[in-house]
């Protein structure tokens, strides 16, 4: 019986390593899937911004482009900022250059502290139609 088992576990092993190295479709990259391909940008190109929701803000990269941050608990200041900072959350290690999926922090000046500070994640660049739908009020 124990050579049964034995024998089952090795072919077992045998058909997993040999799945493994079976063809797969690499037809399609992630560049050629912008969806999937991670989109970055400079903070220094960041012309100007708007809150969404509360736990949402909208940038304004270069001329054309807006990205969405998500807040970790919402950017109560953003809304009455008239400036504000980007800082890339790997404290300064990764440079200015933030991707989606990345960690930042948006510092705001404060209203009862010199300054206010929200944890943000770049969740996606927006496309042309999904700008467009943006309310006027909250577009960037």
């Amino acid at each position: 019986m124990r050579t049964s088992t034995l024998t089952c576990l090795g072919l077992s092993a045998v058909a997993l390593l040999a799945s493994s190295c079976a063809p797969t479709d690499t037809s399609e990259t992630d560049e050629a899937r912008p969806s999937l391909a991670r989109q970055c940008f400079n903070v220094q190109q960041v012309t100007n911004f708007r809150q969404g929701r509360p736990d949402q803000v909208f940038l304004r990269v270069g001329r054309n482009d807006v990205y969405e941050l998500n807040g970790a608990g919402g950017c109560h200041s953003i809304d009455f900022a008239t400036r504000l900072a980007i800082l890339p959350d790997l404290g300064g290690i990764g440079g200015s250059r933030l991707c989606t999926t990345d960690w930042a922090r948006l510092v705001t000046p404060g209203n009862t502290s010199p300054a206010e500070t929200c944890r943000v994640r770049i969740s996606r660049k927006l496309t042309a139609e999904e700008i467009e739908a943006i309310p006027a009020a909250h577009r960037p």
